[in-house]
């Protein structure tokens, strides 16, 4: 396939601007310190727990049949758990209707699992680091080559960006909120 034309570099470009301001935002964050790290999981879990829930309602799984293994609201909650934190109030409720939308939106979280990857290189050893596991390359790959072949019209292309775009910003403003980042 070529991939100048494809639906992930599509996405990648128009999001770009997007993924940078979340990046700017939560690279606040210390992630070896623990109350720093729990506001850093906090502002992650005011968009990602309600990025997940409205792609579960919407229906991902009859998309993505690996969406249960693909799930990271539970991990995420977990580590939250241990540092004596609870779930956050939410950044936003998405609205995700069909399939372009929700595979704009399963593109963010996919990407955030892998940066998340990452990013666990930098926390404390002491800290837990469930929700930054389990990035799977091979899992984006999944992702993207189902991008290219389902997101194959300039429309749908238009609404998975839209979706896209609107995830980041519910990231960003999570992570303004929790991380006292303005």
């Amino acid at each position: 396939m070529n991939t100048e034309n494809s639906a992930r570099m599509a996405l990648r470009a128009a999001t770009g601007s997007f993924h940078d301001r979340v990046d700017r935002v939560f690279s606040k964050a210390r992630l070896d310190d623990r109350q720093s790290y729990g506001q850093f999981l906090q502002a992650q879990a005011g968009a990602h727990i309600p990025a997940e829930a409205a792609l579960t309602r919407a229906g991902i799984g009859s998309i993505v049949a690996d969406w249960p293994e693909r799930q990271r609201a539970a991990a995420l909650m977990a580590d939250l758990a241990e540092l004596g934190l609870e779930a956050p109030e939410s950044a936003g409720t998405p609205v995700l209707e069909g399939e372009a939308e929700l595979l704009g939106a399963l593109y963010v979280l996919e990407g955030s699992r892998l940066g998340g990857t990452l990013l666990k290189r930098s926390v404390a050893t002491e800290l837990p680091t469930r929700f930054l596991g389990g990035g799977d390359s091979a899992a984006w790959r999944r992702l993207l080559a189902l991008l290219d072949e389902r997101i194959d019209t300039e429309a749908k292309r238009l609404t998975s960006i839209k979706a896209a775009s609107e995830i980041f910003m519910l990231f960003e403003a999570s992570g303004q909120k929790y991380l006292k980042v303005v």
